[in-house]
C-alpha cells in the first residue's frame, strides 16, 4: 500500500527556530576548511582504500575524514562523479530531506530554509547523525533505502518459507539487517496435510544461513547480519538451542584435524559449519521465568492444533540455553511479557520478533531508519548538561527521520505498508560512556545510571512530543485510533518512570518530565505521528562520523587510544575524557600531569600514585587493561541497560561480557537477573569461547617469533643447567586428562628446561610431548625471553581441553595453554598473570614464587595499533583492512576504517 503524503495538506506548518545556525551566516563559513588524503591501511602497510584531497573541516579527526570518505562519498573513484567534499555530503542528505519536507507540507518558506541550516549545523559539528543507508542513497536514488533494520514474518507454508530467503537476501544484498521469529513453523514431530512429518524450523534455518553465507552483507565479503527467534513453547525448542552449539563442535574438531579456524575463510572451519551468519534468541515470557524460579514443569505446544508435545524442568531448559551460550555465545534470551506490556500498538498484533541486534523490537513486516545522538556535544564548560540544546536537535533530527519514511524504498508491499500505518523510528545516542567518565561518575554507580536515565528520557520524551506537533500538522498515524488505549498507555507509562528519575541533572530531569506530560496530552488529543520513537543502537560506522571516543550505551574500552596522522601512521594519546575527569574531580595539575604520565605509559591508572584509590572507578573500562587488574563488572553493565530501558521505545544493542572463566551457572544467574530488572533483551559471550583466530595475527607473530629467535643467542652461547639444579614438579589434569610438569631451574631461580609426561612411554603422545618440551628447553636455554614462549602458546586451542584442577587456571583451552599459563603463574608478575587469564592467588602467597623483570617485553597483537587492553581473544578480523575488532552489541566494529559486522 502506498500513501502520498501530498493528500492531505496540513492543518499547521511546523515551526523552528534558530539555535545552531545564523540567519546572515551558512554553515560552512563558521569551520575553517581544509584538504587532507583518506588512506585506508591493512596492518601489513597495504593500502585497501585512497582518496586524495578531499575537503573537511580541520576539527574532524583523520579517523573520521578516513570513514566517511571511504563508506559514504559517492560516485566511481577517479571519476567527476565522485564527491571530493563533506559539503557535497551534507548538502546531498540535509538539502534533499528539506526539499521533501517542503513538497510534503511539513513546513513552509522560512521554517523550511531554518530548518534546512539547522539540519546542515548539527551534522557538520557533528551533533548527530543518521544510519548508514541514508549516507548511501539519499540524494542519489529517487526512492531511497532509508532503513538500516527490518523484521520479516513467516507463515506455516512453503510458498511463505521460500519468500522470506528471497527478502532476506535483498536485505543482505543492500547492507541492511533482518531478523525472524520462525515459531509459526509447525515442530520435526508435527504431521504435514499430504503425509509424513515436517522438517521443522531447524531444518530451514540451515538454508536460510547457507543463503545469508553465500550473500553477504552490502556485496562485501562480511557476514549477513540476521536475528533468529524460536518462543520457549515451541516443540523444537531444545533442537534450537543447542544447534549452534552442535555446530561450534563440529567447527572444533576440524580445526584439530588442520582446518583453518579464522572466519571469512573459504572451505576454513567456521565456513563449513551452519548458523555462523546468524544470532539466535530464545523468547520467553514471564511464565517461563517464574517456573525457572519455582523449578517447576514447562509444556511445549504443537503449532498445528495447540497441543501438548513435551514437557521439561524449566531450569533444565534454562541450563541448556546457559550452557550453549557459555559454549558459542549463543542463543540470547528476548522477555516475550516484558516486550508486549510496553507494545504502543496492541490492537495491531504482538510483537514477535527483533532486528540482529535486539535494539528495534516492533510488528512483523515493519522497517525502521535510525538516527543518534553525540552527547559529549551537549556537554557545558561547568561539566553540565545543555538541555535545551539537546531537546532543540532531537526535535530537528527526528523531524528528518519521519520526512524519510514516504519518501524511502522498502523490500516488500507489506513493509512498505507498515511504515506507511505505524511510521517507527529510532533515535539514539552515542558517547554515553565518556560522558560519564568526564562527569567523574563511575559508569557503575548509581550517580551514572542516574545520569544516563535523565538524558535517555529527555531523549525520547522529547522527541515523542515533536511527534505530537507533527500529529497535528500531518494527522496521527494510521494505525493510531486503533491503538489510541495501549499508546496513552504506554506513554503513561514513560511519564510515571520520569517522575521517578534522581535529580542528578536538575534541568534534565525536570525537561523530561515535562516533555513527557506533553506526551501524554498529545496522545490524548490529536495524537502522535509516530508508533515508536527511540532504540539504542550499536552506532559502529557512524560514531566514527561523530568523533564518538565510546559507541551507544557503551562505557569506553580503554583509556588509551591511538589517534590517526594526517600523513600516516598513529600517535598514542590518553583520552580527553581522562584529563577533563581528572579536573573535575579536583586534581592540581601537578596530580593529572603524573596521572596522565602514569597512564602513557603504563596503559593503565592504576598504580598511579597521585590517584586518591576512591576514584578509580572513574576510570573502570568495558576491557582490561593489559597491565592493569581492573574492569567493569557484569551486573554493572546490566544495571545500567535496566535504567535506560524504561525511555526506550525498542530495546538496547548491548553485549555482556563474562570472563572466560565464567561458569554456566554464573551465565544461567546472569539471565535471570536482566529479567528481574525489566529488560527486553540480553545477549552474552564468555570472553575466549570461539576457537576461531585472527587471520591476521598468524603470520606476523611467526614473523615476530622468527626473529626473536635469530637473534636470541648464537648457539655457542647456549646456556646450560648446572649438573646439579634446583626443580618444580606439578600434577595436572585438564579435561580428565592428567599429566606431570618438572620444570628445571637456574641458580637464580629462573627456569631453563621443562620435562612434560602425558601418556605410557612409547606412546605418540608421550614422543611428542618429549619433543616439545626438548624444544622449549632448548629455545629457553638460547636466549629465548620465557614471556616470548608464553605469549606464543598460551590459548592455544586442541583436545584434550576444559575443567583443569587448578582454582587459578580453572578452565584451559589445551594442555599446551595449561602448562604455558602455570608457567605464567609461577615466573610472571601478578598484572601479567592477569593478562594471562591466572586468577589471583586466594592468600598472598605470591612473594615465594620465583619472579623477574622482563629480558624483553611481551610481543604485542599484531594489529593496526598496539595492544593497550585485552580485547575478546577471538576477535575476527576486519573483513576490509584486516585490523581485530570489537564488540560492538551482538556484532563488531573496526576501530581503524570503521567497518561493521552487522547491520548499522
Amino acid at each position: 500500500m502506498t500513501i502520498d503524503p501530498r493528500q492531505a495538506p496540513p492543518k499547521a506548518a511546523l515551526r523552528f527556530e534558530r539555535k545552531l545556525s545564523k540567519p546572515s551566516v551558512h554553515p560552512y563559513d563558521t569551520v575553517q576548511w581544509v584538504r587532507r588524503d583518506a588512506r585506508i591501511q591493512e596492518p601489513s602497510g597495504k593500502i585497501v582504500f585512497e582518496q586524495l584531497g578531499v575537503e573537511f573541516p580541520e576539527s574532524w579527526s583523520q579517523t573520521a575524514v578516513n570513514v566517511v570518505t571511504s563508506k559514504y562519498f559517492r560516485g566511481a573513484l577517479g571519476t567527476s562523479e565522485r564527491e571530493t567534499s563533506l559539503r557535497q555530503v551534507i548538502d546531498r542528505v540535509a538539502g534533499t530531506v528539506a526539499r521533501w519536507g517542503r513538497e510534503d507540507g511539513y513546513f513552509e518558506n522560512d521554517d523550511a530554509e531554518t530548518f534546512e541550516q539547522e539540519l546542515r549545523t548539527l551534522l557538520l559539528d557533528q551533533s548527530a547523525c543518521f544510519n548508514s543507508p541514508v549516507w548511501f542513497n539519499v540524494g542519489i536514488f529517487e526512492r531511497p533505502q532509508c532503513s538500516a533494520c527490518f523484521i520479516n514474518s513467516v507463515e506455516d507454508s512453503m510458498s511463505s518459507i521460500m519468500k522470506l530467503a528471497e527478502t532476506e537476501a535483498l536485505l543482505f544484498k543492500f547492507g541492511s539487517g533482518t531478523g525472524s521469529n520462525l515459531s509459526t513453523l509447525r515442530g520435526s514431530e508435527e504431521p504435514l496435510s499430504g503425509g509424513g512429518t515436517s522438517s521443522g524450523p531447524v531444518s530451514f534455518m540451515r538454508g536460510y544461513d547457507s543463503f545469508a553465507g553465500v550473500v553477504k552483507s552490502g556485496g562485501r565479503t562480511r557476514r549477513a547480519a540476521k536475528m533468529v527467534i524460536l518462543d520457549a513453547d515451541h516443540p523444537d525448542i531444545v533442537e534450537f538451542i543447542e544447534c549452534k552449539e552442535t555446530e561450534e563442535r563440529k567447527a572444533w574438531a576440524l580445526i584439530e584435524q588442520g582446518y583453518d579456524g579464522g572466519f571469512n575463510v573459504p572451505g576454513g572451519a567456521y565456513d563449513s559449519v551452519f548458523f555462523q551468519n546468524a544470532n539466535h534468541s530464545v523468547r520467553v515470557s514471564d511464565e517461563f521465568m517464574e517456573a525457572v524460579e519455582e523449578d517447576a514443569e514447562w509444556a511445549t505446544k504443537a503449532r498445528t492444533d495447540g497441543s501438548e508435545m513435551g514437557r521439561y524442568p524449566a531450569r533444565e531448559l534454562l541450563q541448556k540455553i546457559a550452557q550453549s551460550t557459555w559454549v558459542c555465545g549463543d542463543p540470547g534470551m528476548q522477555f516475550d511479557t516484558v516486550i508486549n506490556r510496553w507494545h504502543t500498538c496492541k490492537e495491531s498484533g504482538r510483537i514477535n520478533s527483533s532486528n540482529p541486534c535486539s535494539e528495534y523490537m516492533f510488528l512483523d513486516d515493519t522497517a525502521c531508519n535510525l538516527a543518534s545522538l553525540n552527547l559529549l556535544r551537549f556537554e557545558t564548560p561547568d561539566g553540565g548538561f545543555d538541555a535545551e540544546r539537546f531537546v532543540h536537535v532531537c526535535e530537528v533530527v527526528i523531524t528528518a527521520q519521519e520526512i524519510l519514511v514516504d519518501r524511502a524504498s522498502y523490500p516488500t508491499e507489506k513493509i512498505e505498508a507498515n511504515s506507511h500505518l505505524y511510521r517507527p523510528l529510532g533515535l539514539g545516542y552515542a558517547n554515553l560512556g565518556a560522558l560519564l567518565m568526564r562527569r567523574g561518575q563511575p559508569y557503575d554507580s548509581d550517580e551514572g545510571r542516574a545520569t544516563a536515565a535523565a538524558i535517555t528520557a529527555l531523549l525520547s520524551g522529547s522527541a515523542y512530543r515533536q511527534s505530537g506537533r507533527i500529529a497535528a500538522a500531518k494527522g496521527a498515524f494510521a494505525g493510531f485510533e486503533e491503538n489510541r488505549s495501549s499508546m496513552t498507555k504506554v506513554m503513561e507509562m514513560h511519564r510515571d518512570a520520569a517522575l521517578d528519575l534522581e535529580a542528578s541533572l536538575p534541568d534534565v530531569v525536570n525537561a523530561a518530565r515535562l516533555a513527557w506530560q506533553d506526551t501524554v496530552s498529545a496522545s490524548e488529543d490529536a495524537g502522535l505521528r509516530n508508533s515508536q520513537i527511540s532504540v539504542l543502537a550499536p552506532t559502529g560506522t557512524i560514531a566514527f562520523m561523530m568523533d564518538c571516543d565510546t559507541t551507544g550505551v557503551e562505557p569506553d574500552i580503554g583509556l588509551v587510544k591511538y589517534k590517526m596522522l594526517v600523513g600516516g601512521g598513529t600517535l598514542k594519546i590518553v583520552n580527553h575524557s581522562v584529563e577533563t575527569a581528572l579536573e573535575r574531580l579536583g586534581y592540581d595539575q601537578s596530580a593529572i600531569r603524573s596521572i596522565l604520565d602514569h597512564i602513557e605509559e603504563n596503559d593503565t591508572i592504576e598504580g598511579a600514585e597521585d590517584l586518591d584509590p576512591e576514584h578509580l572507578a572513574v576510570f573502570d573500562c568495558a576491557f582490561k587493561a593489559a597491565r592493569g587488574t581492573r574492569s567493569i563488572h557484569h551486573m554493572g553493565h546490566l544495571k545500567m541497560l535496566a535504567s535506560v530501558q524504561p525511555f526506550i521505545s525498542g530495546a538496547i544493542s548491548k553485549t555482556i561480557n563474562l570472563p572466560e572463566h565464567s561458569s554456566v551457572e554464573d551465565i544461567a544467574d546472569t539471565y535471570l537477573e536482566a529479567w528481574r530488572l525489566g529488560l527486553k533483551a540480553v545477549a552474552i559471550y564468555r570472553d575466549g569461547c570461539k576457537r576461531s583466530q585472527p587471520l591476521s595475527l598468524d603470520k606476523k607473530d611467526a614473523s615476530a617469533d622468527a626473529q626473536v629467535l635469530a637473534t636470541a643467542a648464537p648457539a655457542e652461547q647456549r646456556r646450560k643447567l648446572p649438573d646439579e639444579r634446583q626443580a618444580i614438579t606439578h600434577k595436572f589434569s585438564v579435561g580428565g586428562q592428567e599429566g606431570y610438569i618438572t620444570v628445571g631451574l637456574y641458580e637464580d631461580g629462573q627456569p631453563g628446561e621443562i620435562f612434560l609426561v602425558m601418556a605410557k612411554e612409547g606412546s605418540a603422545i608421550s614422543g611428542l610431548m618429549d619433543v616439545f618440551a626438548t624444544s622449549v628447553s632448548i629455545a629457553l636455554q638460547s636466549g629465548v625471553p620465557l614471556r616470548t614462549l608464553i605469549r606464543k602458546f598460551s590459548h592455544v586451542r586442541f583436545e584434550p581441553s576444559g575443567f583443569t584442577s587448578n582454582k587459578r587456571i580453572p578452565m584451559a583451552k589445551s594442555t599446551v595453554d595449561y602448562i604455558f599459563r602455570w608457567l605464567g603463574s609461577k615466573f610472571l608478575e601478578p598484572e601479567e598473570q592477569e593478562a594471562l587469564g591466572v586468577l589471583p592467588e586466594p592468600e598472598a602467597t605470591s612473594a615465594s614464587a620465583p619472579t623477574s623483570q622482563p629480558e624483553t617485553p611481551l610481543e604485542p597483537v599484531t594489529t593496526s595499533q598496539p595492544e593497550t587492553f585485552v580485547n575478546d581473544q577471538d576477535a575476527p578480523p576486519c573483513s576490509e583492512c584486516g585490523t581485530i575488532m570489537i564488540r560492538s552489541g551482538a556484532c563488531y566494529h573496526c576501530p581503524s576504517c570503521g567497518a561493521t559486522s552487522g547491520c548499522g
